[in-house]
């Protein structure tokens, strides 16, 4: 029993929540979101399932909730994959013409070439990104098919991820009853729902801040050139406020949504607000800027080693573009304009686009992630429909995912 042919579902398994989204695709193509479910994260630790119980039963609770709300039974789902174990790499393939006349056998056959890397045991590939097409000494080149020439290069961007940590993602899918169609790549799903296709070709830097992890991904002539993970997010600004202000964790997760900013400029000193003790103990006031000298020098840090991945990156002087930032702790109070002053480069939220429906519940930066997880699969559904993925064989979809791309895009 799958989805109704019509019904595409994005699962966004996050350190902090766990959020599921369903969408409708209409005869026209558009997608309208129709069921959203959210239930706190329990059982993840920097996007890792680190205990499979807690994390089933969150993943239950979501899907529940969306069910209800988009009155359809939740089969099939796209689910993200995140955290630090993930790494990406640039590797360049090369082959020979047959015939004189680039094929689809010749795409397959480059894009092997160029994934003949040496890769550990404990992981796999997840993600072949074409970056150009080069033929003859002719670079540039996006879509070779049907050209001439003899020789056949592809420069790719190669992400890989742990196995344990996809095999458990889907081992929890599967205990609610779900059948992973595919895994993906989790900033790359919220580059489909917040990126235009015009930041992509000036070039633009993607900033997710999770709960557990600052995902970056570099796009640049329409493809992405690099993709790097920082262990650090959003719950490390809580942790930091609940220990300066010696508060429980769920009050100072709900202090820094109210009351957070990134900068103490423009806060007027007279700006304060009410501590909930610990222990009990009599609530306290404070001045709002004690708030703000906790958080800021903890989003410094985050900024300062995204800075440190565009610079490794070597090409940071092609983001035209600049910085787009999303996720749910963007929503923090003068973020965008300290992180201009920061990367002294323009910088915008990332609010998901291109669905309709439930927009004023999914229009926020916090469900990127899962809108482009739907987005993912409403494009990709065609080739993958006769796929689902089960405990350790997850990763077995790799090839047969290439095979596919090549047949649905030439």
């Amino acid at each position: 029993m799958n989805n109704k042919p019509d019904i595409i579902v994005g699962l966004d398994i996050g350190t902090t929540k766990i959020a599921v989204i369903v969408a409708h695709r209409s005869s026209s193509g558009n997608l309208d979101v129709i069921g959203v479910g959210t239930h706190p994260s329990k059982g993840l630790r920097k996007g890792v399932v680190v205990n499979i119980e807690a994390t089933v039963e969150s993943i239950r609770q979501a899907v529940q909730q969306a069910e209800q709300l988009a009155g359809c039974k939740i089969i099939d789902v796209y689910a993200g994959i995140a955290g630090s174990h993930i790494s990406g790499d640039n590797s360049f393939g090369v082959v020979g013409v047959k015939n004189r006349e680039v094929t689809a056998r010749d795409l397959e056959r480059v894009i092997d070439s160029a994934r003949a890397l040496a890769i550990p045991n404990d992981r796999e590939i997840i993600h072949i990104l074409p970056q150009e097409y080069i033929i003859d000494d002719q670079d540039g080149i996006k879509e070779p098919l049907g050209m001439s020439g003899v020789r056949l290069e592809a420069r790719v961007h190669i992400v890989t991820a742990s196995v344990a940590s996809g095999q458990n993602i889907v081992k929890c899918a599967n205990r609610v009853g779900l059948n992973v169609r595919d895994i993906v790549l989790e900033p790359i799903a919220s580059a489909e729902a917040v990126l235009t296709n015009e930041e992509k070709e000036l070039g633009v830097a993607l900033v997710d801040i999770g709960g557990g992890t600052t995902d970056l991904t570099i796009f640049h002539n329409g493809a992405i050139k690099y993709t790097a993970v920082i262990p650090l997010g959003g719950n490390n600004i809580t942790n930091d406020i609940a220990a300066g202000l010696r508060t429980p964790v769920v009050a100072a997760e709900e202090i820094k949504k109210v009351y957070g900013c990134a900068s103490i400029q423009n806060i007027p000193n007279t700006d304060s607000l009410e501590v909930t003790s610990t222990g009990g103990r009599t609530p306290r006031i404070v001045s709002r800027h004690q708030l703000i000298d906790i958080i800021q020098p903890r989003i410094e840090e985050i900024f300062a080693m995204v800075r440190r991945e565009l610079l490794k990156s070597s090409i940071d002087e092609y983001l035209t573009a600049g910085i787009v930032l999303t996720g749910g702790s963007v929503l923090l109070e003068g973020l965008p304009d300290y992180a201009e002053s920061f990367f002294n480069l323009p910088v915008r939220r990332g609010y998901p686009s291109d669905v309709g429906g439930l927009t004023d519940i999914v229009g926020s930066p916090e469900y990127a992630t899962g809108v482009g997880l739907v987005l993912y699969g409403a494009r990709s559904q065609p080739a993958v429909r006769e796929r689902t993925f089960h405990g350790p064989n997850v990763f077995e979809r790799v090839k047969t995912r290439m095979s596919d791309w090549f047949q649905a895009y030439f």
